[in-house]
């Protein structure tokens, strides 16, 4: 997530200097062994962004990112077994490398998705003619056009996003393969307080293969509830009417999932702290508390699921009721 966000900053800078834009993406490859999805170089004026294989292809890359603000085009790129493996890749490969102009609204629009931790795509024709940028947690806003191929684009992106995973695809169409780079955030779980709920809410997290740590310290808490991006989430145990700070901080800063555990008087009380404290309603529906579905849960491992389950629905704008009743697509 930290080198998503420093890419998005980046990138920003970038839409800001007035200088064009040129991006290198990965069109094809073999070999390398397992790597990353949705990695690439961004390139103006100069300065680069972002890294592809460890930078074992710099030699290409850079001077392809430096070119490609005025115009696509694509190159051939190779990694020898003995500078794969220095690099701490698994194998030798090689890439197809797509080197193309990424226009300043684009590269703002990616840029601001990324640093906030939403869910972001970049898609381009295979040739790099054209390219458009879907952000948002259902990837709904639109900026940019590959023209006649825009519905295709935004099927293509949002069918992906289904997967919950970040992916570098090439996807056919009828008019034409498009390149599809999404970057999903993983969500990471901050747990404040001690107990079996929280120990049961980090494994958990580590089998669904998020983020999880645990704090205790108030001045840490805010700090970090601060620095949330859109995919990050709070889970308040302690009852402690001082940690209402990490509450308020979360929604001055607007972004993450806020939960907060406790009986109902908890809540209510939390509830009058928070409105004298000047938080509106409206603010207040975006605190989940008691956090957690209605699931029956009554061990820590059972609550640890309903707080997750809370999480997942309203990732993917659901209520969280059962399958049998939901109208829409199954599964996402």
């Amino acid at each position: 997530m930290d080198d998503l966000r420093e890419l998005g900053s980046a990138l920003r800078g970038l839409a800001g200097s007035g200088a064009g834009i040129g991006v290198v993406r990965v069109l094809e490859r073999h070999g390398f062994g397992t790597v990353e999805s949705g990695q690439l170089v961004a390139g103006s004026g100069g300065s680069t962004a972002g890294v592809l294989y460890r930078g074992t292809l710099d030699d290409t890359v850079l001077p392809l990112a430096a070119d490609a603000a005025g115009g696509p085009r694509t190159v051939a790129a190779h990694v020898a077994e003995s500078a794969a493996l220095d690099a701490g890749l698994a194998c030798a490969g090689g890439a197809t490398l797509l080197g193309h102009p990424l226009p300043a609204e684009l590269a703002d629009a990616l840029g601001a998705a990324l640093e906030s931790g939403e869910p972001a795509a970049l898609v381009s024709a295979a040739d790099g003619s054209a390219a458009l940028v879907l952000t948002g947690t259902g990837l709904d806003t639109v900026t940019g056009s590959v023209g006649a191929l825009d519905d295709a684009a935004a099927q293509a992106a949002r069918s992906l996003l289904r997967r919950g995973a970040t992916v570098t695809e090439l996807v056919p169409t009828e008019g034409g393969e498009l390149l599809v780079d999404l970057w999903v955030p993983v969500p990471s779980v901050l747990v404040v307080g001690a107990g079996a709920i929280g120990e049961a809410l980090t494994a958990q997290a580590a089998l669904l293969g998020w983020g999880a740590r645990t704090e205790s310290d108030l001045a840490a808490t805010v700090a970090a509830v601060e620095a949330f991006g859109a995919a990050d989430v709070l889970v308040l145990l302690d009852h402690d009417p001082a940690f209402d700070a990490a509450l308020l901080a979360g929604l001055r800063h607007g972004r993450g999932f806020l939960g907060a555990l406790g009986s109902r008087r908890t809540q209510a009380a939390r509830r009058e702290r928070l409105l004298a404290a000047g938080v509106t309603e409206e603010e207040l529906a975006q605190v989940h508390g008691p956090v957690g579905l209605d699931l029956g849960a009554r061990t820590p491992a059972e609550t640890a699921v309903s707080i997750v389950a809370q999480v997942i629905a309203a990732r993917g704008g659901r209520t969280g009721s059962a399958l049998a009743a939901a109208p829409g697509r199954i599964g996402g």
